[in-house]
């Protein structure tokens, strides 16, 4: 069995925190994880914890301490006060763990969330994770962002842009390629042999007609036309405001939305405790939780876990290994 690697993501945030609930919670079951980390953090936390020199290493530990892959940081880690000094700790954590993951020598990669501004000025230019870890694999597709939980699961065709430049971006062809993309991963990743995928309007009432805006005529019906021609089960457009009800949500097995707050709005407020971010289109797997780096709460001790437990079932179950908790 290879363990799961897990990075470190802000110092400042609650990564370390959740990290070791994380451990506590599954260091009898598993999946077995190793985290590149600095292990004084956790040493500060009180947590039995070990360093490991290479992740083969960290399913001998893992019952007893929290296993480290150390990453030095270059500064005290303050709850809640990011330091750009500590930002090449955190690109470091992220670039050994997707190494590993591409050497075979760990089965998925996990991250803790990041403060991407605190990493622009060591001098990250990637718009967020996503983008990152599709330069980092020369990831031969476009990387489709997934966020996934037991009540929906959703995508957003454009992501980590100004809601203007989202507009102005998308097109038939986007629209089209993150619909593809998803589609094969349902199928070959979560075992859906015909998935449904519903595609929400942008404008109020998708349109109406065109009274409300012609997006949904000129851009998206002609997508929706594409994929159904390429025989996916594929409906739409869906007016967005109704979209997400109980009802609409039995009808479909992911809602492929047109920008990043239509996607994490509606999962977050069903069920943000659970809800995992999966990058579909590497040639890695990455789930990641789905909340940030929760400055407000770090240090504080009342970070809730479930998110990254969650993202930790869901990356060992699509790496194939054995957990006990059900699939997304």
């Amino acid at each position: 069995m290879r363990p799961l690697a897990l990075t470190m993501g802000d110092p400042a945030g609650i990564g370390g925190e959740v990290t070791a609930k994380a451990w506590h919670a599954r260091r009898a079951t598993g999946p077995v994880f190793c985290v590149l980390d600095d292990s004084a953090r956790f040493a500060a936390l009180g947590i039995q914890m070990r360093e490991i020199t290479s992740p083969e290493q960290a399913a001998a530990v893992f019952a007893t301490a929290l296993p480290v892959l150390p990453v030095r940081l270059r500064a005290p880690a303050l709850p809640g006060k990011p330091d750009a000094a500590n930002a090449p700790a955190v690109i470091e954590s992220i670039t050994r763990a997707v190494a590993l993951a591409q050497s075979g020598r760990v089965g998925a990669v996990v991250t803790n969330p990041i403060n991407k501004a605190a990493l622009y000025q060591a001098g990250f230019t990637h718009p967020g994770h996503t983008e990152f870890l599709a330069a980092l694999t020369h990831a031969d597709n476009p990387p489709v962002m997934m966020l996934a939980s037991p009540a929906l699961r959703v995508v957003p065709v454009t992501v980590h842009l100004a809601l203007r430049q989202a507009i102005a971006t998308l097109t038939t062809d986007l629209i089209v390629t993150t619909a593809r993309i998803t589609y094969a991963a349902l199928q070959t990743q979560f075992a859906i042999a015909a998935p449904r995928l519903a595609i929400a309007g942008l404008n109020p009432h998708a349109g109406e007609a065109g009274a409300l805006g012609d997006d949904e005529e000129k851009i998206i019906a002609p997508a929706i036309a594409a994929l159904r021609a390429m025989s996916m089960n594929v409906t739409g457009p869906w007016p967005p405001d109704t979209l997400f009800t109980e009802t609409a949500r039995a009808r479909y097995d992911v809602a492929i939305c047109m920008y990043h707050d239509q996607a994490l709005i509606p999962l977050k407020t069903l069920d943000m405790h659970r809800g995992v971010n999966v990058t579909l289109g590497l040639p890695i797997i990455r789930t990641s939780p789905d909340h940030g780096t929760a400055y407000d709460i770090a240090g504080k001790n009342v970070a809730d876990p479930s998110s990254l437990l969650a993202a930790l079932d869901l990356a060992a179950q699509l790496a194939g290994l054995s957990v006990t908790s059900i699939a997304l």
